[in-house]
């Protein structure tokens, strides 16, 4: 009897164990399925969220650009394609002034901040050089007549470099801000910060939606673009905001090489009011790849100075590349120069570039509230 009772509450220990076993692997088997299940939702939303629903709805429907940029989009987005291209190599660079803001109002945003910091700001203007006034009566000059002064690009880098000296990078970015926050002398019903064209905004927005990391790439001062940004209608963090550049110092530093000076405690980072490079033509090209470090597919501009970005994104690329390039066709709803846009259209044609006509591809720039004086 003994023996019967045990070998009896063996079996009972063995069916236990194997109950419990079935249990276990019944649960591993549906915490499987779930998982497999929450991945596959995951990977779908993963999926609507890259297609996104942005849609160049401020697009005349015929538009070819629109058409031409779209298919892109499409080809080399799409799983399977023959031109698709992976996230991480999806970088698309845009010029600022006349590619996604207004370029000249009377002149360069950057010159007119420049301009009401030397001649008009009660707090600075007794305090500006003779080489700061100088400068600011060449930007005069060219909001009245459209002649630049000789090398004016690169004594305007120098002289935005030497006025704003001593800010910290956050006291220069909302001085900017605060400035974009005046009315356009142009144009009713908007300012400075508000003066994005929204056909342009749509093309960011497209392209963010579909895997796309968007960047400025501009000719303005870096932290200049900064502060415009963030009081404009463009959603792009700072990092993905590349400008010309100017010297950044310690507050105790003085002249002291930075490979002999440690900042501590007592520094703050200032600007240095020293001026590096201007970031136009070739510039454009070896800033994108020190910065960025890949080739663009996708580059959008509106001048001669970014050229070079255009033919670095096209040319010599593993993948589907294109660049557009504005025209500044319209006169009647921007400050558009026929001469010009002419001469794009037949740079477009001679270099492989899509042209995009302001006049008669986009429904609206400003919208519909703003109206040109």
């Amino acid at each position: 009897m003994e023996n019967t009772n045990k070998k009896g509450v063996q079996w009972k220990h063995v069916a236990i164990v194997a109950i419990c076993l079935l249990l276990v692997v019944s649960i591993l088997y549906g915490l499987g399925v779930g998982y497999k299940d929450n991945c596959a939702k995951t990977e779908q939303a993963a999926t609507q969220t890259e297609q996104g629903d942005a849609v160049l709805s401020l697009w005349t429907d015929d538009a070819p650009a629109k058409k031409e940029l779209e298919a892109y989009v499409e080809a080399v987005t799409k799983e399977g394609s023959a031109d698709f291209i992976p996230v991480e190599d999806r970088i698309a660079v845009f010029d600022l002034d006349g590619t996604l803001a207004c370029e000249t109002d009377p002149c360069y945003f950057d010159h007119c901040v420049y301009y009401h910091r030397v001649m008009e700001d009660p707090d600075y203007k007794d305090k500006a050089s003779d080489f700061e006034k100088e400068v600011a009566k060449e930007v005069k000059q060219f909001m009245d007549t459209g002649v630049s002064a000789a090398n004016s690009m690169e004594r305007h880098g120098k002289a935005v470099a030497s006025a704003f000296a001593g800010l910290t990078p956050e006291e220069f970015i909302k001085y900017v801000s605060d400035y974009a926050k005046t009315e356009t002398p142009g144009y009713n019903g908007m300012t400075r910060g508000e003066a994005f064209y929204k056909p342009m905004l749509e093309v960011v927005e497209l392209l963010k939606q579909n895997g796309f990391k968007v960047y400025v790439v501009s000719g303005t001062d870096r932290f200049i673009v900064r502060g415009l940004v963030a009081a404009s209608p463009l959603d792009l963090p700072s990092e993905q905001l590349i400008g010309s550049d100017e010297s950044l110092v310690a507050t105790d530093q003085g002249n002291t090489d930075g490979l002999e000076y440690q900042f501590d405690d007592d520094d703050q980072l200032v600007m240095g009011g020293d001026f590096i490079v201007k970031n136009l033509d070739m510039n454009k090209v070896t800033v994108i790849q020190q910065e960025i470090g890949k080739q663009p597919v996708l580059a959008f501009g509106n001048s001669g100075s970014d050229s070079s970005m255009a033919e670095y994104a096209i040319n010599n690329n593993k993948y589907k590349a294109a660049a557009f390039m504005l025209c500044c066709d319209d006169t009647e709803r921007e400050n558009g120069n026929v001469e010009k846009a002419e001469k794009m259209v037949q740079s477009c044609k001679d270099n492989g570039w899509t042209a995009i006509s302001m006049k008669n591809d986009w429904k609206t720039i400003y919208g519909d509230n703003v109206t040109k004086k």
